[in-house]
């Protein structure tokens, strides 16, 4: 990964752009090298910013790869103003030259993706037709008392509550449809 780094020096000036240029005011910051070897150092072990400030301490080849000086860590806030402002176009560049790359080497072609993602838990029902027609009177009466005063009409809205609990509890098919036909002709 370091020879790669070493292999495209145009990267660091991608990142040094984001960065701006804070050399004649304030403390000694991260370079744009430290910052993007940080950044992936980040990523590629999936480390929040105080974990990485850790390493960075604690690790004499985290700090060799960062290319840190021998007696200064940064601190999980100076990580993450500096990681932070590298800017999604900086990353799609570096990734663009990156692939480029590997495809000239033979290594890989670039013609596949894969996405990592994680499921969690949340509080959202699972849609089923009842309560998206409930949802819709509930839109529409919504709708209906913000912007027509002149309209003559009817919010059935707790009918069609009344509906959807019914439809969600009833076992018996023929009563289901029965309050299914009720739901549509209502909604």
């Amino acid at each position: 990964m370091s020879e790669q780094l070493d292999a495209h020096p145009e990267w660091l000036d991608y990142v040094a752009d984001d960065l701006g240029s804070s050399a004649a005011t304030g403390r000694c910051g991260l370079t744009a090298e430290s910052a993007l070897r940080c950044a992936l150092l980040k990523q590629y072990r999936q480390l929040t910013y105080e974990e990485l400030a850790f390493h960075l301490l604690d690790s004499a080849s985290f700090r060799a790869f960062a290319r840190l000086p021998l007696n200064w860590t940064p601190k999980k806030a100076a990580l993450q103003a500096n990681i932070a402002a590298m800017t999604d176009t900086t990353w799609e560049a570096i990734n663009t030259q990156l692939l480029g790359a590997a495809r000239q080497a033979g290594v890989e072609r670039g013609t596949m993706w894969r996405v990592d993602s994680t499921v969690i838990d949340s509080p959202i029902h699972a849609p089923t037709d009842s309560t998206l027609l409930l949802d819709g009177v509930r839109v529409m009466v919504r709708l209906l008392e913000a912007g027509a005063p002149t309209l003559t009409w009817h919010n059935h809205s707790r009918r069609a509550k009344e509906r959807a609990r019914a439809i969600r509890y009833t076992r018996d098919e023929d009563k289901k449809r029965a309050l299914y036909l009720d739901q549509v002709d209502l909604t």
